[in-house]
């Protein structure tokens, strides 16, 4: 049994909101810069070039990427072994959002209430999503979500019957109808399968995985590559004007389901897709 104190778990989500909203991953560094080089439209070059050089300005002079810097999603998988002191581990999380967002003078985004819209005025609480794994280790995943692209996600519940091919429409119906307003070139987080709110937390969750890489199931990897390949023909392009670089990176995450249905959800974010992992 290992025991950790929730000080350390507040710290390091401290640093990580910071981190998260300041400098780009490598891996969507990577997809990026790619991107940058195999855009075809001259003014989906210029706009890259420019969002290229909003990056550079934003971690040398450490201002936020983007003005929206989100509301707060948690991952946090935590080792079977692992014994909490301290806080209450919620408090602890709350807590380490809290003081990133106001020492790191980001803006807060979070309304204490969906219909009355007072301000919490620190961003919090944020959305956390706790599994138990072996181990005694925690990891712990910030994904700041700006709602420009949020705004643009959508959950479809198709029949068993409308198969691979209905997924596939879901999607692209999806990101047609964000066009402009998801910030693109966007990565796009597929969840497939589970129930209604499972397959939108495997969508959120998809998006935190590194935009480099694939399933490792055959026909998964298959069909985030067909869907890269049919949303970057649909013209959108950088900034939605037009070009051949509407996405970034298609991540698809599968679960079992019931035999009556297929339940597809769509979570979309900007060309940042901004996500900090750490072990402790």
């Amino acid at each position: 049994m290992r025991t950790i104190n929730t000080n350390e778990v507040t710290k390091n989500i401290k640093e990580m909101c910071i981190e998260a909203n300041h400098y780009l991953s490598d891996d969507m560094l990577k997809v990026f810069q790619q991107a940058k080089e195999q855009e075809e439209s001259p003014l989906g070059k210029q706009i890259l070039e420019q969002l290229d050089e909003n990056l550079k300005i934003a971690s040398a002079d450490m201002i936020p990427i983007c003005q929206d810097t989100g509301m707060a999603v948690v991952f946090i998988e935590i080792g079977q072994d692992v014994h909490f002191e301290g806080d209450n581990l919620e408090d602890a999380i709350n807590e380490g959002v809290r003081q990133g967002y106001v020492e790191g003078f980001l803006r807060k985004s979070v309304v204490k209430d969906p219909i009355i819209r007072e301000n919490t005025k620190d961003n919090t609480p944020a959305v956390i999503h706790y599994s138990i794994v072996p181990g005694e280790n925690v990891k712990i995943t910030i994904a700041p979500k700006g709602f420009g692209s949020e705004n643009m996600s959508k959950v479809f519940m198709l029949k068993p019957a409308d198969g691979i091919e209905g997924v596939k429409e879901a999607v692209l119906s999806a990101v047609r109808d964000a066009g402009p307003n998801a910030c693109p070139p966007m990565v796009v987080g597929v969840g497939i399968g589970g129930t209604f709110e499972k397959c939108a937390f495997l969508a959120k969750k998809a998006l935190a995985r590194p935009a480099d890489s694939n399933s490792e199931i055959p026909y998964v990897k298959e069909l985030e590559e067909e869907l890269l390949e049919r949303i970057n023909c649909l013209g959108i392009g950088p900034g939605g004007l037009g070009g051949t670089k509407t996405a970034l990176a298609v991540n698809v995450e599968t679960y079992p389901t019931h035999i009556a249905g297929l339940p597809v959800a769509i979570n979309i974010c900007c060309h940042v897709n901004r996500h900090v992992s750490r072990t402790i």
